[in-house]
């Protein structure tokens, strides 16, 4: 699997950001994106304090972890707050660490499928949702 070929994102979720959660949120943003070209730490709601803003963006920069802000109306209107550190590479030992998880296993062994056809098999990956089943899924979360 060639580095050019492909690039590989990882994105964390949570409903919101605050204070309370945001330590334990971006770091395990930052834990599951540490084999990946671009990682993410995406959010619904985030507290928009100044004090708040300046820790994420600090978090951000030191660990290059992006933060997207999902806009509710409009996913695809949605907001990169912060953006991420692009690796260039995939750092292949984390990768081999986390073989040991069958579901990790089977995603890299889909790629790694997929580069090698050059066709990508969409159904072997997890479904990428419409935009209302995506503000349907948050708002019932808020």
């Amino acid at each position: 699997m060639g580095d050019a070929q492909i690039s590989l994102f990882s994105f964390e979720i949570k409903i919101k950001l605050s204070f309370s959660n945001l330590r334990e949120s971006f770091f395990q943003a930052v834990s599951n994106s540490s084999w990946a070209h671009q990682g993410y730490l995406v959010t619904a709601n985030v507290r928009e304090d100044r004090d708040f803003l300046i820790e994420l963006e600090r978090l951000s920069r030191s660990f290059g972890i992006g933060v997207l802000l999902l806009d509710l109306e409009d996913p695809d209107s949605t907001d990169e707050l912060f953006p991420p550190e692009e690796n260039e590479v995939v750092d292949w030992d984390t990768v081999d660490k986390l073989m040991m998880n069958p579901d990790f296993r089977e995603f890299i062994s889909r790629v790694k499928r997929d580069v090698n056809s050059k066709e990508v098999r969409e159904e072997w990956y997890d479904q990428i949702n419409e935009a209302e089943e995506i503000i349907e899924f948050f708002k019932n979360r808020l």
